[in-house]
């Protein structure tokens, strides 16, 4: 029998907390609950969850010091949970690296269907098997890898956390493509999104915090349509 996947909940309000483990743990994922960000960060390491479920507000450190925390080392999937529907809020939580965002009040099977989609698209390097099945684009000075989420970067791997890496992946796997902000929500968020169409703007602006335009190829903004991934003849 293959081993659960596991989901870290960091909420302080137990009750919260102790429904979605359930909601979870009856789709057969192993979970564990955190009630505040020092202990969240702790069971990061410990517990090596496939993924986490993130409350924004909570006691010590909040939840966006915690997502920055786990981004500078891990790449784990991480939904942001909170009440505060703003879209400062959203931008900041993505900015910071993770992957989704949900406001508070939400529908359960809203929440393990993201869950679900979210894990769908992170694999890590262990689960590669054959050849035939690597998914994988190269350019001069850069190569993208989809089946074992790994960037190399003039020769230096580069963390993306998984929305990231599928974004430039889909990208650059269409060369010279314009694809709009709306296709590539569909593409590789692969639900109807609750939110708006920054968001690929904000996952764009941090692949491009780390990978700079190259002389052969780069990230290009089609002004009032979206993005396509220029490469010069």
């Amino acid at each position: 029998m293959a081993n659960k996947q596991k989901i870290l909940i960091v909420d302080d309000d137990s009750n919260i907390a102790e429904l979605i483990s359930l909601y979870l743990t009856k789709e057969c994922f192993e979970t564990m609950i955190a009630g505040d960000g020092e202990t969240a960060l702790l069971l990061a390491d410990s517990f090596s969850p496939n993924l986490i479920l993130l409350d924004l507000m909570l006691p010590g450190i909040d939840g966006y010091q915690v997502c920055r925390e786990i981004r500078a080392k891990s790449s784990t999937p991480i939904i942001m949970l909170s009440a505060k529907g703003e879209i400062f809020d959203k931008v900041l939580g993505l900015e910071l690296g993770a992957d989704d965002y949900m406001e508070k009040p939400f529908d359960s099977k809203e929440l393990v269907a993201r869950v679900k989609a979210v894990l769908r698209r992170y694999k890590p390097a262990a689960s590669t098997t054959e050849d035939s099945d690597i998914k994988c684009v190269e350019y001069p000075d850069l190569v993208i890898n989809q089946t074992n989420y790994s960037v190399v970067y003039m020769g230096r791997t580069i963390e993306m956390p998984p929305k990231e890496l599928e974004l430039l992946y889909f990208l650059a796997s269409s060369p010279n493509h314009v694809f709009t902000r709306e296709q590539l929500l569909d593409q590789i968020w692969g639900y109807e999104y609750i939110g708006d169409t920054r968001t690929v703007d904000v996952h764009i602006k941090r692949i491009r915090e780390k990978i700079s335009d190259h002389a052969n190829w780069k990230i290009a903004t089609i002004w009032g349509i979206g993005y396509k991934f220029e490469v010069r003849q």
